[in-house]
């Protein structure tokens, strides 16, 4: 069930999130150049991962308000671990298969899914079902783990990390959809949407010598997706980002989704239990304008299934 409460004057509108109430400003989605009647961030629960997903891209106006005819996309989930799905330690298979379908019915010319893992890539892309699940919607998987297949990028908003190496399909690319798992990290505290974008560079080890939190903030400077998906129907809430045991794992059953990375993560920290504003590269990205951690400043839709 959607819950909303519109305001007398129709300057914004109060919805939950969270158990939560969070206030619209409709001011900043006509900056954005999206449709006021849009919300800029949706919640789904108490669904399957495809479902889900269906009802958060119709509340934002469909894929087709993402993905244009012709377009090359890149679907970025989180497929680092040799793990499988019930451990949720890598993103749900079953949600990157509705995402890929979504984008060719939207017509997309070629979707990719990739991911730089931490384990062995045939390893991960098999055990985590991503592998399967995506080629059955007819994406085409690619290896990451290759460093021939990155290019040097500069980023001159960046405060430390002033140039990487990215993934040439991320840098050629229309179109970037971002699909983390919500879970613990030892060293990040959460791993949201913006953690998840570790997956596209080649020297991962330099965000960790040069200020972990830093270097996930300005990746963005240099990439914002078009859309973050947030994985949550299974949440580590110990032992991540991997090592979680049956006791760690929660299942909540629900989906974030936003254009707004910075809003994503701000979400998914909240859900998981924690303040965004102790996540500290949560902080710095919003602190930086790439987007807003300032839920009540948001048009928020709910929606139970």
């Amino acid at each position: 069930m959607n819950r909303r409460v519109m305001l007398k004057k129709g300057v914004g509108a109060i919805v939950g999130i969270g158990g939560g109430l969070v206030l619209t400003d409709r001011g900043t989605l006509m900056a954005q150049g999206v449709s006021a009647s849009l919300p800029d961030l949706v919640a789904v629960q108490n669904g399957e991962p495809d479902v889900m997903f269906d009802k958060a891209i119709e509340a934002i106006g469909g894929m087709s308000s993402v993905v244009k005819k012709d377009q090359v996309v890149v679907v970025k989930p989180n497929i680092a671990w040799d793990k499988p799905p019930e451990t949720g330690a890598n993103t749900n298979p079953v949600l990157v298969k509705r995402i890929v379908e979504h984008c060719f019915k939207a017509g997309a010319r070629k979707v990719y899914v990739l991911d730089h893992t931490c384990h062995d890539c045939r390893k991960t892309y098999e055990s985590s079902g991503i592998m399967a699940a995506a080629q059955a919607a007819q994406a085409t998987v690619v290896f990451a783990n290759g460093e021939e297949d990155y290019v040097p990028v500069t980023i001159p908003k960046a405060a430390v990390l002033k140039t990487t190496k990215v993934h040439k399909l991320i840098a050629e690319c229309d179109v970037l959809i971002d699909v983390p798992v919500l879970k613990n990290h030892g060293g990040a505290g959460v791993t949201v949407a913006m953690k998840n974008l570790m997956g596209v560079v080649w020297d991962r080890e330099y965000y960790h010598k040069a200020g972990l939190h830093e270097c996930i903030a300005d990746f963005c400077h240099y990439r914002r997706p078009d859309l973050n998906v947030v994985d949550a129907y299974r949440i580590m809430l110990r032992n991540g980002p991997y090592q979680g045991q049956p006791a760690d794992i929660a299942v909540r059953k629900s989906l974030l989704l936003s254009r707004d990375i910075v809003a994503a993560d701000a979400a998914g920290a909240k859900l998981f239990g924690s303040d965004p504003a102790q996540t500290r590269h949560i902080q710095l990205a919003n602190d930086s304008g790439i987007g807003t951690m300032n839920l009540e400043k948001l048009n928020i839709k709910k929606i139970t299934i």
